[in-house]
């Protein structure tokens, strides 16, 4: 607990970056929530934004996904979902391997000042996509391009390479109390 309401505000940033990669992790929610908000500022900057989800499927009709498309963000639900629901994972890792081969492309061509990884923290954790080469591809990027990696259990290299990340802790939810996902509020 502070004394009091502060009496001045932070050290000033003293280096103007070209790019970051900003890395939303842990066990509590909104980790894709804020990474979809850096998409939403992005927009009103008129920056050329894309999207990758790694679990979330095309059947999942997430809200963000039809706000973004909008807004004129390219956006691709590549996932299968979540594990337990796969009836196959060796076909869900194939996906995985696709949505990583799409979204290792668009990094590298250079052409949105934004590329979101949605989820992608876990077919890294899974091994079905390599740690290494997807923190090779963020550090190899061209300098205009930010990256967000959201998910949780970041891989260590993937923290290590990141200018910021984001922790979030789960105090209370919903889902513990038997509460279903919620259209509009969890997706």
């Amino acid at each position: 607990m502070t004394d009091g309401p502060p009496v001045e505000g932070p050290d000033a940033g003293r280096v103007r970056a070209k790019s970051v990669v900003v890395v939303n992790t842990g066990e509590g929610k909104g980790k894709s929530t804020a990474a979809f908000g850096i998409v939403l500022r992005a927009s009103a900057r008129e920056w050329k934004i894309a999207v990758v989800q790694f679990l979330k499927s095309g059947k999942w009709h997430v809200g963000e996904q039809e706000a973004a498309r909008g807004l004129g963000v390219d956006w691709w639900s590549i996932g299968e979902g979540f594990t337990w629901d796969s009836a196959d994972l060796s076909e869900d890792e194939a996906v995985a391997r696709e949505a990583w081969a799409r979204a290792k492309a668009l990094i590298a061509a250079g052409e949105h000042r934004l590329v979101v990884l949605d989820e992608v923290t876990y077919p890294m954790n899974w091994g079905w996509i390599d740690a290494g080469a997807v923190v090779d591809t963020i550090r190899s990027r061209p300098e205009q391009v930010n990256v967000v990696a959201t998910g949780r259990d970041a891989p260590e290299v993937l923290v290590d390479a990141a200018d910021t990340v984001t922790e979030m802790v789960n105090v209370k939810h919903a889902f513990d109390h038997g509460v279903r996902a919620l259209r509009g509020i969890d997706y």
